[in-house]
């Protein structure tokens, strides 16, 4: 999508079709970080070619491994021998751009090698805080040296000479545990993470693909991760399934659009992604999957919806950790459903790539629905969606995405301001849509 400065999706009579999910974001992430970590080779296949990815493939050439497109979401990615000492310090500021999940894995990644690296993002990315990573690493041992605001890029790190620790976390956050997990691979001794919550466990599932051995235990309602350090990583073949994330963009669609049913093939149903459409479903989506199947170490399946008379639902708090992402989609079918949707416990959205709460109240009220700001959560009550805003996105592609989707079942168009970046997650959305039968341009 070439840059422009709004995006107006009108209401349409119907979608229809079957379409394929972009590459998992997270997933593409890991494959390209953990490829240049490893000896040998690790050849992808559907890797999201969006803005955040690309810019961690840049990054993990600057650490020294070689990293080659072959052709439409297939990469190639040759790591540095350990003989070579693994990443190297790279020769200019690693820019992450848009990335906090790039980021902070890569941090991770990184200062487990004797080596210097300063690291710096877009104007968004500088605002999210980085000391629930660094803390930690700081602990095994990295240093870091704040450039800028304390807490904030651009920061530079000092890794090498590690040594594993227990980390008990506070927070269900999969960025914090994989960047202790993967500093911990070049630590001394063993990494344990304790979940209190379980979150997203891709870095485990992969970890293993490449070769490493990773201890995971029940621990009440979450996990003990325990990894030895001084293990090599050893390239494989990755097989990226579909985004959860961006598949809930056109599954929303055909559920809030009268007379619509839309299939999106090979969704990653990864337990600890799948929150969303356990909600929708409570609040009686016609949703179906079938062809189940594994892919890339992952369940896989499609999706169809159909248009559906939703009901409003408290959504359990212990759910936000499987769909923390989805939240800001999740409060635009809200819009249409009967009666009040709960959405609590829910604090971390404010510290996303913009306050997605304070932005979805906002936007969503411009479109004249009922909506009631809490510190940690909002409250959507359902009915007939005026629409004709223009809504401010502080250039959060997610923000942009759900109110677009709002607009195709609104009674007048809603528009977004800032949309390029949109790109990071989602290239080709607008041209996905319209080929389902929505208007947005």
């Amino acid at each position: 999508m070439t840059a422009l400065s709004t995006l107006t999706a009108r209401p349409v009579s119907a979608l229809k079709g079957a379409i394929r999910a972009p590459g998992d974001k997270s997933m593409s992430h890991r494959s390209l970080i953990f490829g240049g970590m490893a000896e040998g080779v690790t050849d992808i296949e559907g890797l999201l070619e969006g803005d955040d990815i690309l810019a961690t493939a840049r990054a993990v050439e600057a650490f020294g491994a070689t990293v080659e497109r072959l052709g439409e979401g297939r990469w190639r990615v040759t790591g540095q021998a350990r003989g070579m000492g693994g990443f190297r310090s790279p020769g200019a500021v690693i820019d992450c751009g848009n990335a906090g999940t790039g980021v902070r894995l890569l941090m991770g990644a990184a200062a487990g090698y004797d080596l210097t690296a300063t690291f710096d993002g877009d104007a968004s990315l500088r605002k999210r805080p980085m000391k629930r990573v660094t803390g930690p690493l700081a602990d095994m041992g990295a240093r870091f040296d704040w450039n800028g605001t304390e807490d904030r890029l651009p920061l530079t790190l000092h890794g090498g000479g590690l040594k594993g620790i227990e980390y008990v976390q506070t927070v269900a956050s999969a960025q914090i545990k994989s960047a202790i997990l993967l500093a911990g691979l070049n630590a001394a001794g063993d990494t344990v993470v304790v979940e209190p919550e379980k979150s997203r466990d891709h870095t485990e599932r992969m970890l293993r693909a490449f070769g490493a051995t990773v201890d995971v235990t029940e621990e009440g309602e979450g996990w003990r991760i325990r990894l030895k350090g001084g293990q090599t990583l050893t390239g494989t073949f990755v097989a990226v399934p579909g985004d959860p994330s961006s598949a809930a963009f056109p599954l929303a669609a055909a559920l809030i659009v009268p007379g619509s049913e839309v299939t999106v093939e090979g969704v990653m149903l990864n337990p600890q992604r799948t929150g969303l459409f356990d909600t929708w479903i409570e609040m009686g989506a016609d949703l179906t999957i079938t062809n189940r199947r594994v892919s890339g170490g992952e369940d896989v399946g499609d999706i169809t919806a159909r248009y559906s008379a939703l009901k409003g639902v408290v959504v359990p708090e212990d759910r936000a950790a499987s769909m923390i992402d989805e939240y800001p989609i999740l409060s635009a079918t809200a819009a249409y459903a009967e009666g009040r949707t709960v959405m609590r416990g829910v604090g971390e959205m404010r510290v996303k790539e913009s306050d997605r709460i304070a932005l979805m109240v906002a936007g969503l009220t411009a479109c004249g629905v009922a909506v009631e700001e809490e510190a940690e959560g909002f409250i959507v009550t359902g009915g007939p969606v005026r629409g004709g805003a223009t809504v401010a996105t502080a250039h959060d592609h997610r923000i942009a995405m759900s109110h677009l989707i709002l607009g195709l079942a609104a009674e007048q168009p809603v528009s977004v301001l800032d949309p390029e970046m949109i790109a990071t997650s989602f290239p080709g959305f607008v041209a996905m849509m319209n080929g389902l039968g929505g208007s947005i341009g």
